[in-house]
């Protein structure tokens, strides 16, 4: 019974990643001209294997002792390497880093005292350091907060593609989860029990429960990889809710207006005008 039901989940995964493919090569053959069933079966495994499926993620969290990385300190790490394809679970690994004061501890619940005391922290940041180097792309929830703390005091910057969570995954309708849903909301939509919160492993273990959940997690990597550009909804303030509902932010990336990063392909389903705006206007 056990090995029927691996069968059909296996074979559900493939569907979801054959339409993927396909999609996406149809998409490259506009520019391709007309070839062989053949020639184009080969180049859909070529443009799956090489642009756009990553094997390997580091699922990451951070826990800081404010919101400013130039005047506060991140105080925590989490990562779980995980296997898409066998929607597996390789390595995990926790660390605290030394701080003199925590002034987030009601949020994260980690006394500033306890990180001075003694752990192999040098070995942890290699190890850390070994888990970037096998992943494909870093997977955070609010990618854009945790990826800006790297590189700074002891923690190594890390040069590889990031897919956020929370704005970069477009997850299935029939979840009826909210734009820029929560880590909490997103393992209850899967069905994930959230026995607690703020602390860096243990929102690692929730995306890695929702990716062992997840039938469609192949294709939803593959769209979160597609490039992004920024935005700007064309809406008047009695419209505000309909940029609201659809992930956008206000006075945000563009000042005094809502704008948000996304794909073309999410672009072309709003429900309302949006202007391209340059990432450094």
């Amino acid at each position: 019974m056990k090995e029927e039901t691996n069968h059909q989940k296996e074979s559900e995964q493939l569907d979801f990643l054959c339409e993927t493919t396909k999609e996406i090569a149809n998409e490259k053959e506009k520019d391709l001209g007309v070839k062989s069933s053949y020639e184009l079966n080969e180049e859909r495994v070529e443009i799956l294997s090489k642009e756009y499926f990553p094997e390997n993620i580091l699922i990451l969290d951070t826990e800081t002792t404010g919101l400013d990385n130039q005047n506060d300190d991140c105080i925590e790490v989490g990562s779980i390497l995980f296997n898409v394809r066998s929607r597996s679970v390789l390595a995990q690994q926790s660390f605290l880093l030394p701080v003199e004061i925590n002034n987030a501890e009601k949020i994260n619940n980690i006394p500033a005292e306890i990180t001075r005391l003694p752990q192999p922290l040098s070995e942890a940041i290699k190890y850390f350091e070994s888990l970037v180097r096998v992943s494909d792309v870093i997977v955070a929830h609010n990618a854009e907060f945790d990826m800006k703390w790297f590189g700074l005091n002891k923690l190594p910057p890390i040069k590889k593609q990031w897919i956020c969570s929370m704005d970069d995954i477009t997850w299935p309708a029939d979840r009826q989860l909210k734009m820029r849903p929560s880590v909490r909301d997103l393992a209850l939509a899967y069905g994930v029990p959230v026995w607690n919160a703020h602390r860096a492993l243990t929102d690692c273990i929730y995306l890695a429960e929702v990716f062992k959940r997840c039938i469609e997690l192949e294709k939803l990597l593959i769209r979160a990889l597609e490039p992004k550009i920024l935005v700007r909804a064309e809406i008047s303030y009695e419209e505000r809710s309909l940029a609201k509902n659809a992930g956008f932010r206000w006075n945000d990336d563009v000042k005094g207006a809502w704008s948000r990063r996304m794909s073309r392909r999410d672009m072309e389903k709003l429900e309302f005008p949006v202007h391209e705006v340059s990432f450094h206007s």
